[in-house]
């Protein structure tokens, strides 16, 4: 059985997604794209071995499975048709959800699974577990280039220049639901984090700019009745976004590829 999939977004995450795709896949097969830029989504379909249509963003909703790695500015418009029509619906930008969780009780009465990827984190399968238990604190400090962090709600607001920044500099320390709308395109991690875990607000999170990192660098710490531990990733930033990094396509595939496999490793 295949499953059909639409995709909004043709950028750093969604054009390795949509090559990947077209290879193609086993069980799965690309039939919609939605984009803002028409011009450029068929440039950049071209060559394609069987290319998808160039939809509406509410269109997306036709296929089984609809992915968003769109601007966060976008999410509803594709999460909304997704979920009404009872899709399984993949988010990219995890960070816009958390402001938005009646999604989830939508989701509940029109029978569509709202499904997380990893993403650029890592032990996600570990906070799940012993989020069974009983936790006590759940932290994640996230250090990026300075580049990485140009354009953040929060930064305009407080007036933080970061071309200015010439040593490591702590720009945010609060929860990770403040941090999804102070930072919308930076904070996908801790927002998948919050939501495996002990929820928004609960959940603290710090976020540094720092111009002597190439990498983003996420640190978890979890405190839990069941385990202590510590992790830490370095992800390196995609050439098109440096907001993004090059992990997150291939965590959305490999998410994908577990909706249609016989075998899925993991919780």
């Amino acid at each position: 059985m295949t499953m059909t999939v639409a995709l909004a977004g043709l950028g750093a995450i969604g054009l390795p997604l949509a090559r990947a795709l077209d290879a193609p896949i086993e069980g799965l097969r690309l039939i919609a794209v939605a984009t803002r830029d028409l011009v450029k989504a068929r440039a950049r379909l071209a060559g394609f071995r069987d290319p998808p249509a160039l939809v509406d963003f509410a269109d997306l909703a036709e296929a089984d499975i609809v992915v968003e790695a769109t601007p966060a500015a976008l999410f509803e418009r594709v999460a909304l048709p997704a979920i009404e029509a009872g899709r399984i619906f993949v988010p990219a930008s995890v960070g816009a959800l958390l402001p938005r969780m009646h999604l989830v009780k939508l989701a509940r009465r029109t029978g569509a699974r709202i499904v997380v990827p990893t993403g650029a984190l890592l032990g996600l399968d570990a906070v799940r577990a012993v989020a069974e238990g009983r936790i006590e604190s759940i932290t994640i400090e996230t250090r990026k280039p300075p580049a990485g962090l140009i354009g953040a709600p929060y930064l305009e607001k407080h007036s933080i220049d970061m071309l200015d920044v010439t040593m490591p500099l702590r720009v945010f320390a609060g929860n990770a639901r403040d941090a999804a709308l102070g930072f919308p395109a930076n904070v996908n991690v801790a927002a998948a984090l919050a939501l495996a875990g002990i929820g928004p607000v609960r959940t603290k999170v710090e976020i540094w700019a720092d111009p002597g990192l190439t990498r983003n660098v996420h640190i978890i710490r979890v405190e839990a009745e069941a385990a202590r531990f510590t992790m830490r990733i370095e992800n390196v930033p995609s050439d098109e976004n440096p907001r993004t990094g090059k992990i997150t396509p291939l965590s959305i595939l490999a998410c994908l590829r577990g909706l249609v496999s016989p075998l899925k490793v993991g919780s």
